[in-house]
């Protein structure tokens, strides 16, 4: 596993420089850490390791025969995936309700798949879960949920990408409701300030550590210039870049996105080091100022989430463990059970008639 990036910025060397400059031209994705306004519900009371033991017990094989295959021939698919399943908790809960068309709705309401902010999720987080959906349908025929097969997929590409491998509790059931208006105000923005975050956070069940924890997702995937580029020239309106941001990462970040008219498809990773790796390094770069996002650089500097990120960054097991526990709790977020709140789809862009 690579080891973290040092806090002194003038270990970003040329040769680091080369090597993100050209990471920055790879049409890759983002992951943001998302958040939501449904309340925790009690995952011991709701969910369980063992819910399909009897139903359908080769469930996580037979996503783990597609999950395996498509970070293979796409490793996108496994940042795109896990941001997928934080957009999906972080508005109206773990229900799969952003794997929706809002073609298949049968009415004008727009899903929330096509929400401003959900525009740029990527598609191979779509096609992981409909290809499990379709493999585990001709073995499990109207069993397995949408959403729980979202959050095992979301598991096994955190372990396929070099992260901790943790058992997923499983009982969810698909929502009934998809709408793109409750997005927005569910999901954090790349400029949120560590009050902010944490509001969101607080109103999702998710603490302070919960928050640090998870935005450790950003240690692999990429980001589109529009979420970061004010840091770049107008800072909080300052017209000057973000003074926190490291010189050299500044001049590389500055090449590639120009203040305007710049080309929308151009990524920067979020971690410049082990861009394509699931481990620490995130947190080691946060403390040498090399953070992509406003937000993510804010945790480092906030003497509240400053303590978490440098311990963090010490120890990787730590981050793994805290890791695998803030998924089982976010993954717990407004779980649907039953008939009267939710459904057991067939295709999961579509709701039961």
């Amino acid at each position: 596993m690579p080891v973290l990036a040092s806090s002194s910025s003038s270990s970003f060397t040329s040769v680091s420089l080369s090597i993100f400059l050209l990471l920055i031209l790879y049409n890759t994705t983002v992951i943001c850490s998302a958040t939501t306004r449904t309340k925790m519900t009690h995952p011991n009371r709701q969910l369980s390791v063992n819910y399909y033991a009897k139903s359908c017990p080769q469930v996580e094989q037979l996503i783990g025969s597609i999950t395996s295959q498509q970070f293979k021939e796409s490793p996108v698919s496994g940042p795109a995936t896990i941001r997928l399943f934080f957009h999906d908790c972080f508005v109206e809960g773990c229900d799969a309700s952003i794997i929706i068309s809002s073609k298949q709705q049968g009415n004008k309401m727009l899903a929330e798949k096509d929400a401003p902010d959900n525009k740029d999720l990527r598609e191979e987080g779509f096609e992981s879960v409909r290809k499990a959906k379709a493999v585990v349908e001709s073995k499990c025929p109207g069993v397995v949920s949408c959403a729980d097969i979202l959050a095992i997929s979301a598991r096994d590409y955190v372990h396929l990408a070099g992260g901790p491998y943790y058992q997923v509790k499983k009982g969810r059931w698909d929502g009934k409701i998809s709408m793109a208006s409750k997005v927005a105000s569910n999901i954090p923005q790349a400029n949120f300030t560590v009050d902010q975050l944490l509001k969101l956070f607080s109103s999702k069940g998710l603490t302070l550590e919960d928050l640090v924890v998870l935005s450790g997702a950003h240690t692999f995937g990429f980001a589109h210039c529009q979420n970061f580029v004010s840091r770049l020239y107008d800072y909080r309106g300052s017209k000057q870049p973000d003074p926190v941001i490291d010189p050299k990462l500044l001049r590389a970040l500055r090449m590639s996105c120009p203040h305007y008219g710049g080309n929308a498809d151009i990524v920067a990773p979020f971690d410049v080091t082990t861009p394509f790796v699931f481990d620490h390094a995130y947190y080691g770069n946060l403390e040498a100022k090399l953070g992509l996002l406003a937000s993510d650089q804010a945790l480092s500097l906030d003497p509240r989430t400053k303590p978490i990120v440098q311990a963090l960054a010490k120890d990787k097991q730590k981050f793994f463990q805290a890791f695998a526990a803030a998924m089982e709790k976010m993954g717990s977020i407004g779980v649907k059970r039953g008939r009267k709140h939710g459904e057991k789809r067939k295709d999961c862009s579509m709701h039961m008639l």
